[in-house]
């Protein structure tokens, strides 16, 4: 299937405005693109509904279309449920891109797009290896292609800071499951906070 101009039609997995305005705003460049906004990981629902909101904002910003996944957070919770105490890059990770990526290559395919791909690499906090790595055996599964990345690279997560604030969009600081969740914040603490070095945003 191929977009304006011929170009490869590419399904990209956003988790949050910041990381979705500077990655796709480079993936448009040579792609047909559009984003997929599947996070069952994000909680409370509030939290969900904003970040859905800001990424459909950013989406706007840059003209793009932009689908919204299931909100399948009952099937997250017994994903991961057992992996609960691991550090953030721990297994826990593991899984929760396993089912976030899986889904975007079945709703690649499902589309009749070219591949998918993922904008999380952008984020100090995540590991590009592991995520190329089941992006890869994803699209395998699907039989679609996934476009690797680490889009950190080349200054890639600063630059994605000054874009995001030059717009005025809602940085998180945390990745979105309760799990990872600050204890301030669980006891209340608002959020969306930035500590000067772009904490914000990037770890969804």
């Amino acid at each position: 299937m191929k977009g304006g101009g011929g170009r490869p039609t590419l399904l990209v997995h956003v988790c949050c405005a910041p990381d979705a305005l500077y990655v796709l705003g480079l993936l448009r460049e040579t792609h047909d693109v559009t984003g997929y906004f599947y996070n069952p990981n994000i909680q409370p629902p509030e939290e969900y509904k904003r970040r859905l909101e800001e990424t459909v904002k950013a989406a706007g910003i840059l003209g793009l279309p932009l689908l919204e996944g299931p909100r399948d957070f009952a099937r997250w919770s017994r994903a991961t449920r057992k992996f609960r105490d691991e550090p953030e890059k721990g297994r826990r990770c593991d899984v929760c891109y396993a089912l976030r990526l899986l889904e975007t290559a079945r709703r690649c395919a499902e589309l009749g797009m070219d591949a998918c791909a993922t904008v999380m690499s952008l984020s100090p906090w995540k590991k590009a290896d592991a995520l190329n790595r089941i992006g890869r055996m994803s699209g395998r599964r699907l039989g679609v292609g996934y476009l690797e990345s680490d889009f950190k690279k080349k200054d890639g997560f600063r630059r994605s800071v000054a874009l995001s604030r030059e717009h005025g969009l809602y940085r998180q600081d945390y990745c979105g499951c309760l799990y990872s969740r600050r204890p301030e914040r669980v006891a209340g603490e608002p959020g969306g906070k930035d500590d000067g070095e772009g904490r914000g945003g990037s770890r969804g």
